[in-house]
């Protein structure tokens, strides 16, 4: 265990959590709403602190983020826990269970991640798998330690961590996808147990303090897919900057949605043209081969990075310039 950041005392005995937007009161002896921040003697202690459950080496595309070191490879890694309850959770087994799930994570320090990612020879440390708002001070002290040896660090989001966490992160963080997984307030509530709104204002806020951002939204046939919602989440990102990556992906049963249908592809092709009928210039559907995947010039419309799956198999840039046009390409290069 270690002592928390982002906590107060409350004159009652509890402790008020604003790690995340829950802002979790906690009892004497209970968890957050995360069920790895526990109360003990008005000590708001996090029990997943290096606790690694889960380790990869993974292509950057993959997380996804297409605009930042394209072709590169991430040291991915994930402690247990998470702030939301989705019930269509990819990756369940270890952001959904309780406080007891970190006796199963192996201890590893933060210097040994940071060796470990040196020796793989990835340029990135990608936080991913779980939410990494919840084990912050894990990837906190990670990414201080990171960005001495000239590595950088990736934030894979739910979107759901306060302003002051954020703000605290940013110096050390190269970037960050962060699902938009709807844009109603009823779909949080009612599939995720969250807000909105925190959201939005993670995007805003990661985008002010000069953070790569890219979104995705998981396409949930009934759920999230009208032309309507669609429309708002692309209309949103466009406000917020018309250069941020917009990816689309495609459900397939998980967890308590075992038995839902799949995305079809005509979806995914609906939401990128709703996407760039607002002004989006990048929109991708990684489920859809060919023009799915591929990024164009916003300029001159050329072909600037094909990609085969994860693999980028061809990029057409010159120090994050178009080659035919010039034109410089949003992203990290």
């Amino acid at each position: 265990m270690k002592e928390a950041l982002f906590y107060k005392k409350l004159a009652s005995g509890q402790v008020e959590c604003f790690l995340c937007s829950h802002y979790c009161k906690i009892n004497t002896g209970a968890f957050g709403f995360c069920q790895v921040r526990q109360n003990l003697g008005q000590v708001l202690y996090s029990h997943n602190y290096g606790k690694l459950i889960s380790c990869a080496i993974d292509p950057i595309e993959k997380k996804p983020l297409y605009h930042f070191l394209p072709g590169s490879t991430a040291f991915s890694i994930a402690a247990p826990g998470c702030n939301f309850r989705c019930q269509f959770c990819q990756n369940w087994q270890i952001s959904q269970g309780n406080s007891l799930d970190c006796s199963a994570a192996e201890d590893v320090a933060a210097e040994k991640i940071v060796a470990l990612a040196l020796n793989s020879k990835c340029p990135s440390i990608a936080y991913t798998y779980s939410e990494p708002a919840i084990y912050f001070e894990y990837a906190f002290d990670i990414a201080q330690l990171a960005k001495k040896k000239k590595l950088r660090n990736v934030f894979i989001s739910n979107g759901y961590i306060s302003a002051q966490a954020v703000r605290k992160i940013a110096p050390y963080l190269d970037a960050v996808n962060i699902d938009l997984k709807s844009f109603n307030d009823g779909f949080y509530r009612k599939l995720c147990s969250a807000t909105l709104q925190p959201v939005l204002d993670t995007i805003r806020l990661m985008k002010e303090l000069g953070v790569w951002v890219e979104v995705t939204t998981l396409i949930i046939p009934g759920e999230n897919d009208s032309a309507e919602e669609l429309k708002k989440i692309a209309e949103f990102i466009a406000g917020v900057d018309k250069n941020i990556p917009w990816h689309v992906s495609g459900f397939y049963g998980a967890y308590k949605f075992i038995d839902r249908a799949a995305t079809p592809l005509n979806a995914l092709e609906r939401a990128v043209e709703i996407g760039k009928a607002c002004a989006l210039r990048y929109v991708y559907a990684g489920n859809i081969s060919g023009r799915g995947n591929i990024t164009y010039c916003a300029s001159c419309d050329k072909e600037l990075i094909l990609r085969q799956g994860f693999k980028v198999v061809e990029q057409n840039l010159d120090k994050g310039k178009c080659v035919f046009c010039k034109t410089p390409l949003s992203g990290v290069f």
